[in-house]
């Protein structure tokens, strides 16, 4: 399996179209529809389907999609990692989930990028799981981790900041009159979770009794989109402070936990973590 033939797939992908992706390959068409159907022979899977307004990727096509774009984005790391030039250069890869202790992340980068400005970086926001699975086959360099982590298992750097957990929830609903909410508050609710919150042990030892007495009605990786539906009276969103804006004049407001429940933020890799987070 070549990987510039993976890159012709991806570029049909892209497309919806071999015609299209023929011509910004710069390729003729029977070449390109060549180079695939050999693919598909090696895999022994058939990639695509031929429809009315262009072609459709089947199961098998979009699983080699998700794959191939994780090759090229580490050929991409190992060409910048030995790029042979004298001056330090390159890409530093970090994936990250959703907090504002971001912004200690960025501090280090301005530093770095002030020492030296050929490198650049690249921010994936994801959950931890999907951090951890792309720190671990070596698709990023760093990973931001919010909460309990496995310190054995990386190099790793304690950032010193912690997130505070508690609920958003539309200004007009009961809820938004309390100074706090506590475990009972919850019962009986209507919950979006985080799927990392959902299978926290530290929030399962908060609550006091078990997860599955919670009425979730639905779970997210990222907060927007849950936001957005608790602004549109879908729920309350059991989250971490400062993702979503609550101020001026948002119809959301957060409540922090009672007894507070924070978590803190650690930065891992495979590596020293050597971006000169102050020793």
């Amino acid at each position: 399996m070549k990987l510039r033939v993976l890159k012709y797939f991806l570029e049909i992908a892209r497309e919806g179209s071999i015609t299209k992706a023929a011509e910004h390959l710069h390729i003729t068409q029977p070449t390109l529809s060549r180079q695939i159907a050999q693919l598909e022979d090696e895999l022994g899977e058939k990639l695509y389907v031929r429809e009315k307004y262009g072609i459709r990727l089947t199961d098998e096509g979009l699983l080699l999609k998700k794959r191939a774009q994780e090759f090229c984005e580490l050929e991409d790391k190992v060409r910048s990692e030995f790029s042979g030039d004298d001056n330090i250069t390159g890409t530093v890869y970090i994936g990250a989930g959703e907090t504002e202790g971001i912004k200690y992340v960025a501090k280090i980068l301005k530093q770095i990028r002030k020492k030296y400005p050929g490198i650049t970086f690249r921010m994936i926001s994801a959950d931890a799981e999907d951090v951890t699975d792309k720190l671990d086959r070596g698709l990023i360099d760093f990973g931001l981790f919010v909460g309990k982590v496995n310190l054995n298992k990386y190099n790793c750097k304690i950032l010193p900041y912690h997130d505070t957990w508690g609920i958003i929830t539309r200004r007009d609903d009961e809820l938004a009159a309390r100074e706090f909410i506590t475990p009972e508050d919850l019962l009986g609710r209507e919950l979006l979770f985080s799927h990392q919150a959902k299978t926290h042990g530290e929030f399962s030892e908060w609550l006091g009794y078990p997860v599955n007495l919670l009425n979730i009605i639905g779970t997210h990786n990222l907060m927007y989109n849950a936001s957005v539906m608790v602004r549109e009276g879908l729920g309350i969103l059991l989250t971490i402070e400062g993702i979503a804006n609550v101020t001026g004049n948002s119809d959301l407001q957060f409540i922090p936990l009672k007894p507070e429940l924070t978590a803190g933020l650690v930065l891992n890799s495979w590596t020293c973590c050597s971006l000169e987070l102050g020793g």
